[in-house]
């Protein structure tokens, strides 16, 4: 396979060529209510390749390999159509590597009928739950292949597995339904979604604590995030920011993101590291064919980096980070994150209660949204804080603000680092789910905007 991509590389004619070849397997079951929606394992081949000439780009995906030369060809051809400048990208060194998956309980060993009755046991705590009206359970496991090789000397092949289940309960008490969810996944193995009847009752737990809940009350809050809200936040405001294809295309946001700049207080580290072992944003090389990097981006509150493809690093002078990234074959890579999350440091989540006399405590996050500097999160469930101590649930809490000034408002964080991936992703420019995680300590911010009743 070497020789055939090595030799189709040669027949190019333009300023760099890359060569991409993939194979993947999902295995999934969905549970919906009661009933099986669905078993089975789904098989994908295929290729592509990508050829840069005078700063224009062409891109071909294919499905068999007897057309490889040929799609060398027609891919530079777009290029040169495209091409008008100068091709411009960050050197990066060459890399020659064999990455496998070895797993003691790789998920490929698992049968199918053996994964069905997990996601059944975990399917049956929900629904068979008082008060339940509909639940979901969904297993999933993926295998990927990859095969990169590019006109610079670079031949890399690396395997990755990840694994997970997402469970969601539904309730129901007259008109007031309410919804609570959970999701847990990672590239350790299968163990990573054994034993986890506990979420499934959490999930059944917190859908029911929702239906007794009060709406919360609009105004101005000091907010505790849990990790899971703090990671959100920390990709979906700040991560999505820090992608230089973004930055070095838009003159606005290009100034907001000037390296030097101070976001926050000293405590305050937020950084994107895909080198991380056992999490679902974990990789080795990126679809460039450069190696994942632990990459600062605010560093004791100063921005200090931002994420980099090989063209964008190429562009603005900076060094690429390893963040280019694809979801298939099918696509070319953009600039993505990996795991995304805020340092901790060594504020107890007792003290940071503690210290509030009214304020949120919000726990995971149900989804949101994201315009430049401008946020909206919303919460899948919160606590009240009152005279430094819990309170009742409250429902429909949704968090706006801006970004920079919310950095600012952070005036404690935890010593309780977790990072979470689960069976979502990140979307991007028609790209989803592309595997990421996030995560930090408990965050406490001050001033935060909260919609209500």
């Amino acid at each position: 396979m070497e020789g055939l991509i090595k030799k189709a590389l040669g027949k190019g004619q333009a300023d760099y060529i890359e060569i991409r070849l993939e194979d993947k397997a999902v295995t999934s079951v969905v549970y919906s209510g009661r009933e099986l929606d669905s078993a089975g394992t789904n098989t994908t081949k295929g290729g592509n390749v990508r050829a840069l000439y005078k700063g224009g780009w062409g891109f071909v995906s294919f499905n068999s390999m007897d057309q490889l030369d040929a799609k060398v060809n027609e891919a530079c051809r777009a290029a040169r159509l495209v091409g008008k400048g100068k091709s411009v990208l960050a050197k990066v060194p060459k890399v020659t590597a064999d990455i496998r998956v070895s797993l003691k309980d790789d998920p490929r060993k698992i049968s199918l009928a053996q994964k069905v009755a997990l996601a059944k046991n975990y399917n049956q705590i929900i629904i068979g739950s008082k008060g339940i009206i509909s639940s979901g359970v969904r297993y999933e496991d993926v295998f990927k292949k990859q095969t990169f090789a590019n006109t610079e000397g670079s031949c890399i092949t690396e395997e990755r597995v990840y694994c997970g289940a997402a469970f969601s309960a539904v309730a129901k008490d007259g008109a007031n339904v309410q919804r609570a969810h959970d999701s847990v996944g990672g590239t350790e193995g299968y163990h990573t979604v054994l034993k986890l009847e506990q979420n499934a009752q959490q999930t059944v737990k917190d859908a029911l604590g929702l239906l007794k809940a009060e709406k919360v009350s609009s105004g101005k809050y000091t907010v505790v995030m849990d990790p899971k809200m703090c990671g959100v936040f920390a990709h979906e405001a700040f991560g999505h920011l820090s992608e230089a294809d973004h930055i070095s295309e838009n003159a606005k946001l290009k100034k907001m993101m000037t390296l030097g700049r101070r976001f926050g207080n000293d405590s305050l580290s937020i950084l994107d590291d895909a080198t991380i072992k056992g999490q679902r944003g974990h990789y080795y090389y990126d679809e460039e064919g450069v190696a994942s990097h632990k990459n600062y981006l605010i560093r004791n509150g100063i921005l200090v980096g931002r994420l980099h493809s090989r063209q964008t690093a190429g562009r603005m002078n900076e060094k690429a980070t390893g963040s280019a990234r694809a979801i298939s074959y099918q696509f070319g890579p953009i600039v993505r994150m990996g795991c995304t999350y805020i340092e901790p440091r060594d504020c107890s989540f007792q003290k940071m209660i503690g210290e509030i006399k009214h304020g949120l405590y919000v726990v995971s996050a149900l989804g949101g949204m994201t315009e430049l500097e401008m946020f909206t999160f919303s919460a899948m469930k919160a606590y009240l804080i009152r005279n430094g101590k819990l309170g009742p649930m409250v429902r429909d809490v949704i968090l706006t603000g801006n970004v920079f000034e919310t950095l600012k408002n952070i005036d404690a964080i935890g010593d309780d680092l977790e990072l979470h991936g689960g069976l979502g992703g990140c979307g991007k420019d028609g790209q989803m789910p592309l595997p990421v995680s996030d995560g930090g300590p408990h965050i406490r911010v001050k001033d935060v905007v909260v919609g209500g009743k």
